[in-house]
C-alpha cells in the first residue's frame, strides 16, 4: 500500500489516528543557514542556498512546533521517529521534540560527498534526530555506525532541490520497521523515503503540498505499488 496526498503535512497529519504507523522518517522544510554578500570568492552561500533568506521553497512557512506534537501522536509505542535538521535548528528541534513526548536515542551524521559553501568550514554532513516514542528498542540491524558514508544525488539524478538519497533513508528503514509496516514522511518531496520503503516490502504514507514535486513523487512511485499488494492502513 503506497497512500501519498497533495496537501500541508499538518493536514494529512490530522487525518491520521493515534499510533497508526510503524515508523517515521522526515527531512522537513528548516530555516538554510547564510548570510555574507554572496559574491563570487567570499565563500558565502551560492545560487538555491542565497535566495528567500534562508528559506528554499514556497512551501517553507511551517514550524517545528506546528507538526512536533502530531508526529509522536500517529507513531505507536515502542518506536521510531527519524528527523533531519541542519546545526542552526539542531538544538530547537531536540527541545520542542523532546517537549510533546520523544526521548533522543542518539544523533546520527549523514557525511555527504558534496559541501555547501561557508566561510567557516565547508559542511559535508547533516544531522538526524534518531527519536523514540516509549521504552526504548533496539534496532533491527545491530552493529550498525552512527554516520553513514553515502553519495549525495547530484546534477541530472535529483528531481528536488534537497533529495536525499534512498541508500540513506532505506538504511533506516530497514533499522526500525519490519515489513508490511506503515512508513510516514509528512515532508516526502519526492518521494524518497516512499522509494526506501518500497524496497523493503513497507507499507507507505507521504504528503507533499507542492503540486510539483508531487506529480514527481507519483511518477516515482508509480512502478512500486504496482508491484506491492494493496494493505488495509494500520486502524481503519
Amino acid at each position: 500500500m503506497i497512500d501519498i496526498r497533495n496537501c500541508d503535512a499538518r493536514e494529512g497529519l490530522a487525518s491520521l489516528e493515534d499510533e497508526s504507523v510503524g515508523m517515521i522518517f522526515t527531512d522537513p522544510p528548516y530555516r538554510g543557514i547564510n548570510g555574507g554578500s554572496g559574491s563570487v570568492g567570499d565563500g558565502s552561500p551560492q545560487g538555491m542556498l542565497a535566495k528567500n533568506d534562508g528559506k528554499y521553497f514556497a512551501h517553507n512557512d511551517i514550524d517545528i512546533t506546528d507538526y512536533a506534537a502530531e508526529l509522536y501522536r500517529v507513531l505507536p509505542s515502542p518506536g521510531h521517529c527519524y528527523v533531519m535538521c541542519n546545526l542552526m535548528n539542531l538544538w530547537r528541534f531536540q527541545e520542542v521534540l523532546t517537549g510533546v513526548g520523544f526521548k533522543v536515542h542518539n544523533l546520527l551524521v549523514w557525511h555527504k560527498t558534496n559541501t555547501n559553501p561557508n566561510r567557516w568550514f565547508m559542511k559535508n554532513g547533516e544531522y538526524i534526530l534518531f527519536l523514540r516514542k516509549g521504552p526504548a528498542r533496539a534496532i533491527y540491524t545491530p552493529g550498525e555506525q552512527t554516520v553513514r558514508r553515502v553519495k549525495s544525488v547530484t546534477g541530472a539524478e535529483r528531481t528536488h532541490p534537497t533529495e536525499k538519497p534512498v541508500d540513506l533513508i532505506s538504511a533506516y528503514v530497514r533499522a526500525s520497521a519490519l515489513p508490511f509496516q506503515i512508513v510516514l514522511d509528512p515532508f516526502m518531496g519526492t518521494g524518497s523515503t516512499g522509494v526506501a520503503a518500497a524496497l523493503h516490502n513497507c507499507q507507505f504514507i507521504g504528503f507533499e503540498s507542492d503540486q510539483e514535486y508531487y506529480s514527481s513523487a507519483c511518477q516515482r512511485l508509480l512502478p512500486a505499488s504496482r508491484q506491492n499488494s494493496p494493505l488495509p492502513l494500520a486502524g481503519s
